[in-house]
């Protein structure tokens, strides 16, 4: 078993943490998460810690922060207000080990050792530990956990143990931690559990087999409970237990449905053929992954980590098995936001899925189709028509966002973004789009994408106003930028919602066109009829844009060159975002802006600016910005990155891998899933110019003088290519798939198989 418990030797794969610290333990839980998109796990130490139900105190700090999560296993937990939440399930990993009757625990005796290892090339965490207890009894522990990638309902736990005593009565208890926050036991069996959660009725069954050797000899358990094994030995000094334990999980959506089958097969199928078939297996699909979205950078170790950690965590978190579900805003790394899903999915997630992985994409977009029922009743319920997205959406698609939280002092603070913060309909809406010209998939565009666009689009019509000015006004929302609330005529939500019925007229061309009879049939279904097509037309006439022609500069609302000036700069050495230093009411009357506003739309709609535009809204709103979200550094860098600005975009790059693999606190509640995403993009599609949505395959690279390549896959249209940056020259390789057109910098030509192209920068 030692040998699988090594870590990958090649440089640059593996993440290493030494050591204990209260300040940093959750931190590290989060970072070196495991996920398989279906399930997650926290890197929560298995043996050696204590059990975890005391209510939080704010002056006592959880010492770990265990967690395991089924994707899509929301329920309503006593809160106030009551918003969905997603639910733990079973803590599967933990271990205890009694020496002579007492309990081996990380807080009695002394850790001589102690690491944990991230191995990103195989998707395995791996832990070693040196234990000294207060009877002088040392332990010895090596562990691998791991969630598959090949068989997403199934995870694997190893671990060796070895004494350097004689005669200890040793006692070896493996079981599933409490299952129960707010769900019901409904089946236990020796080897199986299933539990409903009491609001939503889901159902999560969990099956589980444990083994133990002894210097290789099987040792029989007892089984005193259900999913519970023990273990009795006298020790001989030196002598190895290896400890191994499968755990399988499925779901089901509605009370009167009984997963425990399929888990109960799941364990079947792995127990069968062990876990070393497991573990080749999982290795296997990790390969296969890193073959088509590893990136490798010549010249920068420290963001080439960065982006393998980033592209870890991308990976971990999609399923594309399943189109029930979305990815929160932590993916499934921690408990912050509830699991709830965002505009980050679509904007900083979704790029990534459709160049590299783009089955994970259309089962991410089929989330929003099958929420679409709920998007039109919030339209409705404002007075509006087609669809309005939910700022925060958890399973239904209905709003999530809670109307108040109660702040510091204990009086409620209104919370404004699931009323305001439109702009996420046309977020969505610009996936669809961005996915379908990427991928050709014509089915996802007749059958589901059109059908998104142009209820976005309705939507968006029925918002923008016709006021005494001959203009249309979309007043009283909230931008990227939520540091100002209840504003009118944000430019990014403007210019969206004007591409977003452009795009849906557009839409509607290419579906008479190339389908006919779907076309009148969505026509027919939607009530679309030529009156209201002829009002889209007039809502991109007229929609209000900020834009002044004579400077270049888009307002970022209305009204915001009137608010004070604040040199951002003064508080960059403040622990605190600015909102809390300067206070709430200052923050708002100021020009300092939360996060990508203005900046944002450069990136995603680079056309709107023309000649200098985007170098004279950069310059203008960078200095304004005070980065108060962790999506923001990363599309900062990725303009910076298109713009030429390449110390700027390492700066903003670096920053915002910093985020997550230095070790603050803050990123107890999760990985910070949309900065990765948006970390990936800055190197992608900001310093490689890559554009997926063009008639061929586009690139402009800008590459930074520090780096001396940049080597990358994307899928177009069905193709794999290979794609690899240096100075002064583009390759490119048609790994599958049939000849191309490829555009580097203007210059276009045609890619076959076994020809590589080269261009000249």
């Amino acid at each position: 078993m030692l040998e699988v418990l090594r870590p990958t030797q090649e440089p640059g794969w593996v993440l290493t943490h030494e050591g204990y610290s209260v300040l940093t333990e959750s931190a590290v839980e989060s970072r070196f998460a495991l996920g398989n998109g279906f399930l997650g796990m926290r890197a929560a130490r298995s043996t050696g810690r204590g059990p975890t139900w005391v209510s939080w105190l704010g002056y006592i700090r959880w010492a770990s922060w265990p967690r395991c999560y089924v994707a899509g296993l929301f329920d309503m937990p006593n809160t106030e207000p009551p918003v969905p939440a997603l639910v733990p399930v079973a803590d599967w990993s933990r271990i205890r080990l009694i020496l002579d009757g007492e309990p081996l625990v990380a807080r009695e005796g002394e850790i001589l050792h102690g690491m944990r290892r991230l191995d990103m090339r195989r998707g395995v965490l791996l832990s070693e530990w040196t234990h000294r207890t207060p009877a002088q009894v040392t332990a010895k522990g090596h562990e691998l956990r791991l969630l598959s990638l090949a068989d997403r309902s199934v995870g694997l736990q190893l671990q060796q143990i070895v004494l350097d005593r004689d005669d200890i009565d040793v006692r070896l208890e493996a079981s599933f931690g409490l299952a129960g926050v707010g769900m019901e036991p409904v089946r236990l069996e020796n080897d199986l559990g299933a539990w409903r959660t009491e609001g939503t009725g889901k159902v999560v069954a969990m099956a589980g087999a444990a083994s133990l050797h002894l210097d290789g000899a099987s040792a029989d358990p007892e089984r005193p409970f259900p999913l519970r094994w023990i273990w009795r030995w006298r020790s001989k000094a030196g002598q190895v237990a290896q400890f191994a334990r499968l755990v399988a999980v499925a779901r089901a959506e509605r009370s009167e449905e009984d997963p425990a089958p399929r888990a109960a097969a799941a364990l079947a199928r792995s127990t069968s053929v062990g876990w070393r078939a497991i573990l080749k297996a999982h290795e296997a699909a990790w390969d296969a992954h890193w073959s088509d979205s590893g990136i490798v950078i010549d010249g920068d170790d420290d963001l080439q980590r960065a982006l393998r950690f980033a592209v870890y965590h991308l990976t971990s978190a999609a399923n594309p098995s399943d189109d029930r579900v979305s990815i929160g805003a932590r993916a499934l790394t921690g408990d912050a936001y509830f699991g709830h899903v965002f505009w980050d999915t679509e904007i900083y997630l979704l790029p990534f899925y459709t160049a590299v992985w783009p089955e994970a994409a259309r089962a991410l977009l089929m989330y929003r189709f099958h929420t679409l029922p709920g998007a039109r009743a919030k339209a409705t319920l404002g007075g509006w028509r087609g669809a309005l997205y939910p700022w925060e959406s958890a399973d239904t698609g209905d709003e999530t966002t809670p109307d108040s939280v109660l702040g510091p002092d204990g009086k409620p603070i209104e919370i404004l973004t699931g009323k305001m913060e439109h702009h996420i309909s046309a977020d969505v809406a610009y996936a669809v789009w961005q996915y379908w010209r990427a991928t050709g998939d014509d089915d996802f565009f007749r059958d589901a994408g059109a059908e998104i666009i142009l209820e976005t689009a309705r939507f968006w019509a029925s918002r923008a106003v016709a006021e005494a000015d001959g203009r249309r006004h979309i007043r009283h929302v909230i931008g990227p930028d939520e540091y100002h609330e209840d504003v009118d005529d944000n430019a990014f939500t403007n210019v969206m919602a004007r591409w977003n019925i452009g795009c849906a007229l557009e839409a509607l061309d290419l579906l008479r066109k190339g389908w006919p009879d779907r076309a009148e049939a969505l026509r027919d279904k939607l009530a679309l009829d030529d009156q209201e097509l002829d009002d889209w037309r007039d809502a991109v006439a007229r929609i209000v844009t900020g834009l002044d022609p004579a400077t270049g500069l888009y307002e970022q609302f209305a009204g915001f060159y009137g608010l004070k000036q604040l040199n951002v700069a003064d508080y960059v050495d403040h622990a605190l975002p600015i909102d809390v230093v300067i206070g709430r009411e200052q923050t708002q009357s100021s020009q300092v802006i939360k996060q990508a506003d203005v900046v944002a739309l450069i990136a995603l709609l680079p056309q709107e600016f023309l000649g200098q535009g985007a170098e004279i809204n950069f310059r203008h709103y960078e200095p304004r910005c005070a980065h108060g979200s962790s999506l923001s550094a990363a599309m900062h860098a990725r303009v910076a990155a298109r713009l030429g600005a390449s110390d700027t975009a390492l700066r903003y790059m670096r920053e915002t891998a910093s985020l997550d693999l230095d070790l603050d606190p803050n990123s107890a509640g999760g990985v910070r899933i949309a900065g990765l995403g948006g970390l990936w993009q800055a190197a992608i599609l900001g310093i490689a110019g890559l554009n997926l949505a063009g008639d061929t395959l586009e690139l402009d690279p800008k590459l930074p003088p520090q780096w001396d390549t940049l080597s990358f896959k994307v899928w177009w249209r069905g193709r794999s290519v290979g794609l690899s940056v240096s100075r002064p020259m583009l390759e490119a390789r048609l790994m599958a798939g049939d000849g191309m057109n490829v555009t580097v910098a203007g210059v276009t030509q045609h890619l076959t198989p076994g020809s590589p192209l080269r261009f000249e920068l």
